[in-house]
Formats: structure tokens, C-alpha cells, sequence
């Protein structure tokens, strides 16, 4: 007997019913009904716990991964962590969509520098440190687009480390001339990798730790792969041996060119630090006090000299802002400074604040002890929204109070600052003058053969920013092959040797100088000779593996379409 059913052309048998629905019996004929509410499938549960976690795991591995690169930065001296973040973050982002990596490259940066800025929120609050991060972050962000896509070529980890110093690149010019703070070169000063800054500056430097992390990360993915298919590509294994060897024979080749030795004489150098009466921004109300705190430091170390338990240096380093009252202004600044250069015998130079033809200058003066001030440098790369505001008109409108902050725009130095004393060409990079690579090699190139980076950290309290400032100028002594002095308002001040290597240094919120003698040099690095060009390489590189990229995604879609 054969049996219908309601609905036309369907034969009866086994088969799925919707919930509700009678079960099928044979010799009973089963006519279709209108579907009510009942019958309606319901709609999916909403995923388990578990399965939501797991969705939220790249996220959350991309932002600790950023903490895990931070924690690699000065004052820690665990520089080979930059090696698993980065190997993390290629994890994370191979093979994504670029919308993916987009948001997983902000969530890095934002695991990186919020933690490593945090410094810049010590006196002003949160609001310009989270606002700073929120706009360095997004650069971070366009890389990890970038590394998703390049994720895809062979040899990957050579072209998404070229993108990482393209990106560094951009940060250190944009916007407002650039905030290089938090370039992977400045993390390893106590690292393998340093002799690479001598070869290259912090580009290559940077760059052969992202392409060693990188490559770490294509080593294992390798290995994950042969163990369940048995079968790897040898030209991909080699390519990701090669990502991890190539820049540690680099650094280790690179080792004769870091040398302490010197090539004209030498020096006796004394780094003042006078201390603040007080820590945070307030300071700069008590300006005559720092001026007397430097200035009675200096008198101690010239009765130590006298007395014979210090060498007599042949010239006195004093920091930044040493002096905020204008000596060429205010006569009892003047005979402060021209007394403490008498005591100790032998030229000072002077962190000064000062007027001059209605211009506001952060300026170094050379005070000699018979002849009072000679020589003057202007500090060329000058902090936004701490010596100048940009945009005033619209942050005034949105907080007032940052613009009472900065009345007055500091102006910008035109040429290099190399002072020559005693015979002895010192040049001069000012505080956050040392984050950029041009502000120091061009002093080098105009005849430097030591380099003093005079800087004024009172405002940061007890934060990390020193340790990192100071981490640059051992970078920057490697790179150059110069020595470096650090003086400091309120620590830590230092001597860093030409092999980066701190020889003396002071602890912070504490009065006390430095004397040595120190190498001068004048033959110059790699590094100082090629200047921008191993950037500029590098950005290419990065352009070029971008671009076969994005064409060789463009190829797919076509296929895929024509198909």
C-alpha cells in the first residue's frame, strides 16, 4: 500500500521533524498545516562561556604582549623579552583580515605605551597622557594592518620588520615634529644587539630585534607545521633560520666598531647635579633656588679640588634649566654663575632660560671663569605642549589651565651646538633632543668628539623617564662611538663611555657631581656617516612588501571571482 502525504511530490520515509511535530507513522497520512509559532525553529543559545573567551583570547594575548615589550624597557635590564612580544605579536596577527589586525595592533600599542608614558602624566594628570598614548597607539595600529598582510608572503618576518621601523619612522615626524619615545632601539642598551646602532643607528638597531622576533615566531609555527603534516617547505625553514640568525651574527660582527679608546686625548669632565628643592612643576617658582643648589654643588667640588681628593676637571657641565633666571638679564644670576666658575677655575656650561629679541630660548651658555659667557647653543628640537603649545586656540578652549602652563612659546635654535673648550669640541643635545636621531648625529658631523646631553627631569618625580632618557644616551654614545655626560637637575645623572657603558652615575633627588677622565674621539661610525639611509631603506623595503601585498591579495579576489 502506498502512502501520500499532503504535501505533493515528497514520498514518505524517515526523515527530520520540526519540534511540535507528530513523529512519523507508517499508514497514517500526515497532511501539511499553516506553521504556527510552535513550530518556528528556536532561535541559536548564545555561545557557551568558553567559546566567547576563546574568541576574546587574540585580544587580550596581542594587549599583554604590549605590557610584555614595555617590561623589556630601562629601568629593567631584560631587553631579550622584546624578542617573545614580538614573536607573539606575529602570532597574533598572521594570516588575519586587515580589519582584525588593525584593532589587534592598537590594543599592542596601547599594552606598550601606557605603561611606558605614564611618566608624562606625573604633574598634569591623565588627560594629555592618555591622549598622547590614544594618538601614538593608532601608528602602532597601522603597522599591525600591515604585518597581517605581509603575513602572507615569503619571507615575512624581513618585510613586517621593515613596516615596524617604517612606523617608528613616521612616529618620530608626526605629528607636531614627531615623539620617537618608545623605539625599540632604546630598550636595548644591555642587549646583544647594541653594536648594530654603530652600524646603522636606532633603525637598524630597532630593526634587527623585530626581525629576530619575528623570525622566532616563524621558527615555531615551522616546527607546529612539521609535526602535523611531516612536510615544510626548506626555502621557508631556511628563511626563518636565517630571520633569527642573521641579525645576532650582525650584532656580534659589529663588536670592533664599539671601542672606548681615545683617538685625541683625553679630558677631565665634571657633571654637576644641584638637586630641587622640591620635586613636580612648582619647582620653576623656586628658579633662584636651583640656581643656588648648582652653584653651591660647583663651589663644593672646587673645595674638593683644592684640597686635592678630586682631579681639577678641565671644564663643568650644569643641566638644563640650571639657571631659569636669564644672567644676561639679572645681574645676581650673573654673579652666581660667574662666581661658581671662579671658585672652581675652569668654564661652565649653563642651562639657561632666556630672552632675546622678544624670542624665548632654551639655551646652553659657556661661561668662562675670566671672560664670562662666549659661547651660546639654542635647543632646536623644542617639547610641544611643554616648551610650546600647538594649537592654543583650541586647548585653551578646552582646558584653560593648560595654556596658563605654557604662557609662552619657546623659539627654535637654527645650528648645531658644539661648543669648544679647552681645546676639547663638546657637542650639545638637550634633553628631549636625544629621541631624535638627527639632533645628535649632526653634532657629531660638525665635529663633536664628546657629546653632553644636559636635561631637566624635576617635573617627573621618581618615574621611569629618567632611565629611559638615559638608556637613549647610552644608545646614542654606541651609535656615534663618543662619549656621553648626562647632567641632570635631580638624577640620574651620569658618564657614559663610548661602548655604552654607564661609568659613573648619581641617584635621583640628590646633590653631587662627577668627575673622570674621558676619551675624546673624532673618526666616525657607519652609522654617522650613512645618517638617514638605512631609514630610508628600510621604509622602502617595508613599501615594497606592502605593495606586493596588497597586489597579490587584488590577484586572489580576481581569481576568485573569475572562478
Amino acid at each position: 500500500m502506498q502512502h501520500t502525504e499532503g504535501v505533493t511530490g515528497r514520498r514518505h520515509g524517515p526523515r527530520c521533524r520540526r519540534p511540535g511535530q507528530p513523529p512519523y507513522t507508517p499508514g497514517v497520512t500526515v497532511t501539511a498545516t499553516s506553521v504556527d509559532e510552535s513550530d518556528q525553529v528556536p532561535p541559536l543559545a548564545p555561545a557557551p562561556r568558553g567559546a566567547r573567551l576563546v574568541r576574546l583570547l587574540p585580544a587580550l594575548s596581542a594587549a599583554l604582549l604590549g605590557v610584555l615589550l614595555y617590561v623589556s624597557f630601562p629601568p629593567r635590564t631584560l631587553w631579550w623579552l622584546a624578542l617573545p612580544a614580538f614573536a607573539g605579536l606575529g602570532w597574533v596577527l598572521r594570516g588575519r583580515s586587515w580589519k582584525a589586525a588593525l584593532g589587534l595592533g592598537y590594543l599592542f600599542g596601547l599594552g606598550f605605551l601606557l605603561p611606558l608614558l605614564v611618566w608624562t602624566g606625573v604633574e598634569v594628570g591623565p588627560g594629555p597622557w592618555l591622549a598622547l598614548v590614544v594618538i601614538e597607539a593608532i601608528f602602532v595600529a597601522l603597522v599591525g594592518a600591515g604585518v597581517a598582510a605581509v603575513s602572507r608572503l615569503p619571507g615575512w618576518p624581513l618585510w613586517a620588520a621593515a613596516l615596524w621601523t617604517a612606523g617608528e619612522a613616521a612616529r618620530a615626524r608626526a605629528p607636531f615634529n614627531g615623539f620617537p619615545w618608545g623605539k625599540i632601539a632604546f630598550g636595548q642598551a644591555d642587549g646583544v644587539f647594541l653594536p648594530l646602532a654603530a652600524v646603522g643607528g636606532t633603525p637598524v638597531l630597532g630593526f634587527a630585534v623585530v626581525l629576530c622576533g619575528f623570525g622566532l615566531c616563524e621558527v615555531v609555527r615551522l616546527a607546529v607545521e612539521r609535526r602535523r603534516t611531516r612536510a615544510v617547505q626548506r626555502s621557508a625553514a631556511a628563511v626563518a633560520l636565517l630571520s633569527v640568525a642573521v641579525p645576532v651574527a650582525g650584532a656580534l660582527a659589529a663588536r670592533p666598531l664599539v671601542s672606548d679608546k681615545a683617538e685625541n686625548g683625553t679630558v677631565t669632565v665634571a657633571v654637576i647635579q644641584g638637586n630641587v628643592p622640591r620635586a613636580g612643576l612648582d619647582f620653576n617658582a623656586q628658579r633662584r633656588a636651583v640656581l643656588d643648589y648648582h652653584a653651591r654643588e660647583t663651589e663644593r667640588l672646587a673645595a674638593a679640588v683644592d684640597a686635592g681628593k678630586v682631579d681639577r676637571p678641565d671644564f663643568v657641565l650644569w643641566p638644563e634649566n640650571s639657571s631659569d633666571i636669564d644672567p644676561f638679564a639679572n645681574d645676581d644670576a650673573r654673579d652666581v654663575i660667574d662666581r661658581a666658575a671662579k671658585a672652581v677655575g675652569v668654564p661652565i656650561s649653563v642651562g639657561g632660560v632666556v630672552q632675546r629679541d622678544g624670542k624665548l630660548l632654551n639655551e646652553q651658555i659657556l661661561w668662562d671663569p675670566a671672560k664670562g659667557p662666549l659661547q651660546t647653543y639654542d635647543k632646536r628640537q623644542i617639547q610641544p605642549f611643554g616648551e610650546y603649545l600647538p594649537l592654543r586656540t583650541v586647548i585653551g578652549a578646552i582646558n584653560s589651565e593648560w595654556t596658563s602652563m605654557v604662557r609662552q612659546d619657546f623659539s627654535r635654535g637654527g645650528k648645531p651646538g658644539v661648543f669648544d673648550i679647552e681645546g676639547a669640541k663638546v657637542g650639545l643635545a638637550t634633553c628631549y633632543e636625544a629621541a631624535f636621531d638627527w639632533a645628535v648625529r649632526d653634532t657629531v658631523t660638525d665635529g663633536a668628539q664628546m657629546i653632553s646631553v644636559p636635561s631637566n627631569n624635576a617635573t617627573f618625580g621618581r618615574s621611569e623617564m629618567t632611565y629611559q632618557q638615559l638608556a637613549m644616551s647610552r644608545v646614542r654614545a654606541v651609535e656615534h662611538s663618543r662619549t656621553v655626560t648626562v647632567p641632570v637637575t635631580s638624577g640620574v645623572s651620569a658618564i657614559i663611555l663610548p661602548d655604552g657603558s654607564v661609568s659613573r652615575k648619581t641617584g635621583m633627588f640628590v646633590a653631587d657631581s662627577l668627575v673622570q677622565k674621558v676619551p675624546l674621539r673624532s673618526s666616525k661610525t657607519p652609522a654617522t656617516e650613512l645618517g638617514i639611509l638605512p631609514e630610508m631603506a628600510l621604509v622602502l623595503v617595508a613599501a615594497g612588501g606592502l605593495g606586493w601585498a596588497i597586489g597579490s591579495g587584488m590577484r586572489r579576489r580576481q581569481g576568485g571571482t573569475e572562478g
